[in-house]
């Protein structure tokens, strides 16, 4: 299994990045402020986790362990695979999922792109026990904002991603960057999501 990478970062794309390591290019699903981290021709450090399937084998990668450790406990819930998990990391920074799943905050878990109330019972019914108490060494994936001048663009990406078209995901963007400029990317995405009914 590859647990981690390190090495030049060659391509960023709408959900996942390519890193480059001792000559071997491996494509790496991430969420969007993962992406936002990382720039394209330098040094990038990622963790990762590999899911096998019979016709595929697919890299998921993230920032720090809290993250790597959400994505494999919420697929424990039946009904949520690894690319819902990653919805989840893409929307919630772990400790805001921790303390939803904990306090059985199911409009908080029905952000997540396909998650809808009665999954997010089943994540809070099966998960509540499993999480730890929310600290402040916890959750901090995602602070960093995306590049100057990239960040209305990442968010547009990441929205078409999840399944909405231009016209809906513009006017959604241009408020949440408005009033936020300087929030981090998961948290305008997740501003975003609230704005087109997802909350």
């Amino acid at each position: 299994m590859i647990a981690s990478l390190r090495g030049e970062v060659r391509h960023i794309g709408l959900d996942h990045v390519v890193v480059e390591c001792a000559g071997v290019g491996y494509k790496v699903l991430v969420a969007p402020a993962t992406a936002g981290a990382l720039t394209r021709g330098s040094e990038g450090s990622l963790l990762t986790s590999m899911v096998v399937r019979e016709d595929s084998m697919t890299l998921y990668g993230f920032t720090d362990s809290p993250q790597q450790e959400l994505f494999h406990l919420l697929q424990t819930v039946q009904g949520v695979g690894p690319r819902l998990a990653m919805a989840a990391i893409a929307v919630l920074e772990p400790a805001q999922m921790q303390s939803a799943i904990a306090s059985g905050d199911i409009k908080t878990l029905c952000l997540i792109p396909g998650i809808g109330k009665r999954v997010a019972e089943r994540i809070h019914i099966e998960l509540k026990d499993k999480v730890a108490a929310p600290s402040t060494s916890v959750g901090q994936a995602g602070t960093s904002n995306a590049p100057s001048g990239g960040t209305a663009q990442q968010l547009l990406d990441a929205l078409e991603g999840l399944g909405f078209t231009p016209k809906q995901a513009e006017p959604a963007v241009a408020a949440a960057v408005e009033a936020g400029p300087d929030k981090p990317v998961s948290e305008l995405l997740r501003d975003a999501l609230k704005s087109l009914g997802r909350g």
